[in-house]
């Protein structure tokens, strides 16, 4: 085992002496080295029954990582002749070096950059520097809490090089730093195995049983992984020889067979076995109970085997559990459980915290827990203000909490409101230090300097940064301005805050000025009252009636004739001017209403004018379209007419016989036919036709497992086929259902028919899946909107992501893996969208999604204004602006009036443009108009041409000839 080596071989060395007291000393030394490779392969044989094969492989990479370091340095040191692999060698040296000088920089910058801190750990470990990456290392544990990989290769690192006792002991120093950070079985392990390397030192033995004792106590109740504590400490006890031992084992089997554990059956079995005498029936009723106890658990130990990491939901399920339970052990287990693979959840270090802070109230646990909350999640302001009430209460001392507190201003929190926030809860924590009785005091002048410097770190820090102090009703200069007044009996300098206060754009608000009416009338005079009911009746503009009617009332209980004639007077004077402003205000609305109301009516008298005159001109080409008809099919050969005949794609084909024009004709509303064939036989061969036009028939019971797709090409040809294999990849395919116009053209969107409706979900993540020529295809839920009209389908977010950004400016030419490399250099980037529009063409915005809130403020202060491609991109905080709420189909009055269906006219009534979509062909005749033999007879045209007789064209004379 590789701990087990380096631990044999970082024993202290002795001098040799001559004569047989030191060959006496040499031995002692020999057998104590021997006694200690002897515990340690016990330690490591229980952890290699427990852990598996995999512990051994982790030790062995150890070895071997430890041992090609060194014979890389062997052979760096020794000399050769340059070659093709020297400068190949060189080159990368010197790429690493100005990476990590690039590193090193951006860490001056902005030191809470978590993967800067590892990126630069790691290439300084490939380059060798001992020195600086111990520094780098310690850098990073002071600012964030390391998981247990970071951990345990560091440790590894610095037993390979601990050479006597000083060394031993920092590797037991950075052991106690690594299981405080999160609980970790394997760090224990590995603390208690290199602690049996010390055992021939003085207090060895204690040292290692201490550490299996926390060791106990932080995860022995692990049920999964806290068998391999219990093993590795009885193999432990099992290979001292003294005459103690066997009770201490049978202390060790009593007290695991108690805990619910995994495979307590085999530590029975073991127990029974290697125990001479028969086990106790005291130590078999308490390992029955614990059965019972694990039956409990097991469905929540089974979903978290079963879960995905995080694994967050399920933790807080079994949180929930243990806190019916109401073990305090248990419950900090879990949570330290579950904030191991969610250490970034600030939500569960607010539980967790606010648990110990009101049940266990023990100072050393609470504080460290508020210790690695904020050092897991410095971006929450909450978690700060908790910590500094939690150092407040068990009595920390004054400059601690002043350092944290400096700490959290340098968090980098993403709201500017945040800032207001922990600035208030260290300003409470300095009033409660003061001593109010005394006239002047130390802490009252760090209290009033402390109130002046969070204005001015407001004013110039957070709005240059924000463009916003974060505390427009000013309540800090409140906060102050109650203390003076109240507790210092400062008045006058409670004044001048308020002053302050209304020159900052709050004059105008009731609230404000009440407030500081109220203050005065508790704490000031009547004067000062009547003064501020003044100005407030000339300056309030939300609700100068109720500034009005409180002087009224202060006047009318203890004002004089004078001093009520001078409120009613400024009063009357005030609401006066008020209802004035209101009645020009209501008017100037009311004016520009009916502005709004003659432009929409101008705008639908234009719409009902052009519609007009664009009838009139269909008319006119439908004539001269059918005149031209009729002269060909008079004219022309047979063979030549299916040629010259409209054809319709995908549904009616070409003929190539006169039979066949005429059915042709008579579908598309012709009157007459020219040829003798019987109705009967046209009216058959029409309802043939129009049987070939598809029809998309849906049943609407079915919606649950049919999605309906859309924005698809309507170039696409045979839609159904193509689809198909595309959604057989979520299950099994029922039918694939194109729409189809009446032409046979395809409309661009079709239904998708599942056997089951869990394929149908499964295929709503194919939605915005690229297809033909990079357009994306929508999938959405087949809902009725007839039924469901506000029913619609957004699937990402509209409000407030803190980890996510929104970056606009972009160059259409950018690609997401161009963007991905630019943005992975602050964070770690989870997801990159591209906008685009429906037919795929990007539009310039995207959003990039970190893992956590820091990751996101740090590339805002770093991205915003670069330049992409001769691009200045914009990037922000994502935070869509909200969308006004669409009025009621019922409420909205289309062009034809209020009772014009919106299906008719659409969401925004009827379009400006008139062009009409329906073949011309396919016009049915006017009813009001005369019919005439060959077709329906045009209106007369409003001209001075109207009274002419029409011309008539060959086919007419043709028509008149065969009448005779």
């Amino acid at each position: 085992m590789a701990t087990a080596a380096a631990a044999s071989a970082s024993e202290p060395e002795t001098d040799p002496k001559a004569g047989p007291e030191a060959e006496g000393e040499e031995d002692e030394v020999k057998a104590d080295r021997t006694r200690s490779k002897v515990l340690t392969r016990a330690v490591a044989t229980a952890t290699y029954k427990t852990m598996g094969p995999a512990w051994d492989q982790q030790q062995e990479e150890g070895v071997s990582e430890s041992d090609g370091e060194e014979e890389l340095a062997m052979a760096s040191s020794a000399e050769s002749s340059p070659g093709e692999d020297e400068w190949e060698y060189d080159e990368e040296e010197e790429k690493n070096q100005l990476e990590i000088e690039r590193l090193e920089e951006q860490l001056s910058i902005n030191v809470y950059d978590y993967n800067c801190h590892v990126d630069l750990i790691r290439l300084l470990r490939l380059e060798g520097e001992l020195t600086k990456v111990r520094v780098a290392r310690q850098k990073m544990s002071e600012i964030f809490p390391l998981t247990e990989e970071l951990w345990l290769e560091w440790l590894h690192d610095e037993i390979s090089m601990a050479l006597d006792s000083l060394d031993r002991e920092h590797v037991y120093d950075l052991f106690e730093k690594a299981v405080k950070d999160y609980i970790c079985p394997n760090i224990w392990l590995e603390y208690g195995q290199y602690s049996v390397g010390g055992i021939g030192q003085k207090g060895g033995l204690e040292k290692v049983r201490s550490v299996f004792e926390r060791a106990l106590s932080s995860v022995g109740l692990h049920m999964t992984k806290g068998l391999a504590i219990w093993e590795a400490y009885r193999e432990f006890e099992n290979a001292i020889v003294e005459a103690a031992r066997l009770e201490k084992v049978h202390s060790l089997f009593r007290r695991q067979l108690a805990i619910p554990l995994y495979d307590m059956e085999a530590t029975f079995a073991e127990y029974e076995e290697w125990s001479e005498d028969p086990v106790p029936e005291a130590v078999i009723q308490s390992y029955h109970k614990a059965l019972q106890q694990l039956e409990k658990y097991k469905p929540y130990e089974e979903a978290l085997l079963e879960a995905e990491a995080p694994r967050l939901a399920e933790y807080q399920a079994y949180i929930d559990f243990e806190m019916k339970i109401g073990d305090p052990a248990r419950i900090q287990l879990i949570f330290e459980r579950a904030l191991v693979e969610n250490c970034l959840v600030p939500d569960l270090w607010i539980r967790y915290s606010q648990y110990l802070d009101r049940q266990l109230k023990v100072k050393d646990l609470v504080l460290s827990v508020h210790s690695r909350a904020v050092r897991n999640c410095p971006w929450t302001v909450a978690l700060w203000s908790r910590y500094l009430l939690a150092m407040e209460r068990h009595g920390v001392d004054h400059q601690v909490i002043s350092v944290t507190f400096e700490k959290a201003l340098s968090a980098g929190f993403i709201q500017a409101t945040d800032y207001v926030e922990i600035w208030q809860a260290y300003l409470d924590y300095l009033r409660r230090r003061v001593d109010f009785k005394q006239d002047s005091s130390k802490e009252l002048e760090e209290l009033r300097s402390a109130f002046t410097r969070a204005l001015e770190y407001l004013k110039q820090e957070v709005e240059e940064r924000f463009n916003e102090s974060g505390d427009p009703s000013c309540m800090i200069m409140q906060n102050w301005a109650r203390i003076e007044a109240r507790l210092c009996n400062n008045m006058q300098k409670a004044r001048e805050l308020w002053d302050s206060i209304m020159t900052k754009g709050n004059a105008k608000y009731a609230n404000m000025w009440l407030e500081y009416y109220n203050l005065e009338r508790a704490h000031g005079d009547t004067q000062h009252c009547r003064k501020a009911l003044h100005r407030a009746v000339q300056c309030t503009s939300d609700y100068p009636e109720h500034v009005c009617e409180v002087l009224l009332t202060m006047e009318r209980t203890e004002g004089t004739l004078e001093d009520w004639d001078i409120a009613v007077q400024k009063t009357e004077t005030r609401l006066s001017r008020v209802n004035e402003q209101r009645i020009k205000a209501a008017e100037k609305e009311a004016t520009l209403a009916q502005q709004e109301e003659e432009k929409a009516e101008h705008r639908k008298k234009a719409r009902a004018e052009k519609k007009a005159q664009k009838k009139k001109k269909t008319r006119g080409a439908d004539k001269r379209k059918a005149n031209e008809e009729d002269e060909k099919e008079w004219g022309d050969d047979e063979e030549e007419r299916p040629s010259k005949r409209r054809k319709l794609e995908n549904s009616i084909p070409a003929a190539a016989e006169a039979p066949d024009l005429e059915v042709e004709m008579g579908l598309f509303g012709k009157s007459a036919s020219v040829d003798g064939t019987p109705p009967s036989k046209q009216k058959e061969r029409a309802a043939a036709l129009k049987r070939d036009v598809p029809k998309v028939p849906h049943d609407s019971s079915k919606d649950s497992v049919t999605v309906f797709v859309s924005n698809l090409p309507y170039s696409m040809e045979e839609p159904a086929v193509k689809l198909r294999p595309l959604f057989e990849a979520c299950g099994e395919v029922v039918e694939v259902r194109p729409v189809f116009s009446k032409r046979g053209d395809f409309r661009g969107y079709c239904y998708v028919e599942f056997k089951e409706e869990k394929s149908a979900l499964q295929a709503l993540e194919l939605d915005r899946k690229n297809v033909v020529g990079g357009r994306p295809m929508f999938v959405s839920p087949c809902v009725d909107k007839s039924k469901n009209p506000d029913f619609k389908v957004f699937r990402y977010s509209t409000a407030l992501e803190k980890h996510k950004l929104f970056v606009s400016g972009l160059p259409f030419s950018c690609t997401k893996e161009e963007l991905e490399e630019i943005f992975k250099a602050h964070g770690t980037v989870k997801d990159i969208r591209l906008v685009t529009n429906r037919a795929g063409k990007p539009k310039g915005l995207a959003y990039v999604e970190y893992e956590n809130e820091s990751q996101a403020s740090q590339a805002v202060m770093k991205m915003d204004g670069m330049t992409i491609k001769e691009n200045v991109i914009k990037v922000a905080i994502s935070n869509p602006p909200q969308r006004k709420v669409p009025e009621k189909p019922e409420a909205r009055e289309g062009p034809g009036g209020p009772n014009v269906p919106r299906q008719i006219y659409g969401a925004r009534g009827k379009g400006r443009t008139q062009l009409s979509l329906l073949p011309r062909a396919l016009h049915r005749p006017s009813t009001t108009g005369a019919q005439a033999e060959n077709g329906p007879a045009l209106k007369p045209a409003v001209t001075s041409e109207a009274t002419e007789a029409p011309k008539m064209s060959n086919a007419d004379f043709a028509k008149l000839l065969l009448r005779k």
